[in-house]
């Protein structure tokens, strides 16, 4: 098994990142949708980040928003962040170990896609976001492909070759739960009559 930075490294020196952006595109539009139209104050500014952003797609599109006042995009795989650096926009990227990391600012809004279950200990790491990343009244909000339901996804792990965590719908609502997030909703985004849809979860602290 190796490590999933070195996987995705390799996968963004081959382009593969532009697949990916393409693969998840609807879902996180979903995501993103429902985030800014239920933020607290829509009339003030917000900033973000994008934790595990790859190319950057994600962070590069919520920085056109006209209240988005700062963009922040982190990811542990370095030729994705060379990727991202390189195609530019008005974006912050941080290249570190989104495992151990600690920023030394908050954000109003952390968003997540197919990053949680390749961490060392994504009930810890929900935690560690509640408590030294999200602002008071901030949001974080999450897509998962890989989870006990979605039958398609469980050869994932031996068919990419690194770790992956295999846990239900309801596994993953409990985490967000434990952490001391509020307002804890989940759903399925972009579900089709081949795919059971992206699981979105989502929460609020305070």
């Amino acid at each position: 098994m190796q490590k999933p930075t070195k996987i995705f490294s390799k996968w963004a020196e081959q382009g593969k990142d532009i697949g990916m952006e393409k693969g998840h595109a609807t879902a996180v539009k979903e995501m993103l949708d429902y985030a800014i139209q239920n933020r607290t104050n829509k009339e003030k500014e917000f900033s973000f980040l994008d934790l595990g952003c790859g190319n950057g797609w994600v962070v590069r599109n919520i920085s056109k928003n006209p209240f988005c006042g700062e963009a922040f995009g982190i990811d542990g795989a370095a030729q994705m962040i060379r990727n991202a650096k390189k195609i530019g926009g008005q974006v912050n990227y941080i290249f570190a170990d989104i495992n151990h990391y600690i920023p030394s600012r908050k954000f109003d809004l952390i968003h997540s896609m197919e990053v949680l279950y390749y961490l060392e200990d994504p009930a810890e790491k929900v935690k560690n976001l509640y408590d030294d990343w999200l602002e008071e009244e901030g949001r974080l909000i999450v897509g998962i492909d890989h989870y006990f339901e979605n039958l398609d996804s469980h050869l994932w792990e031996e068919k990419v070759g690194t770790r992956m965590l295999m846990l239900k719908e309801a596994e993953w609502i409990e985490i967000f739960n434990e952490s001391g997030l509020n307002e804890v909703k989940s759903w399925r985004a972009n579900p089709s009559k081949d795919w059971p849809g992206t699981l979105v979860l989502t929460g609020k602290k305070g």
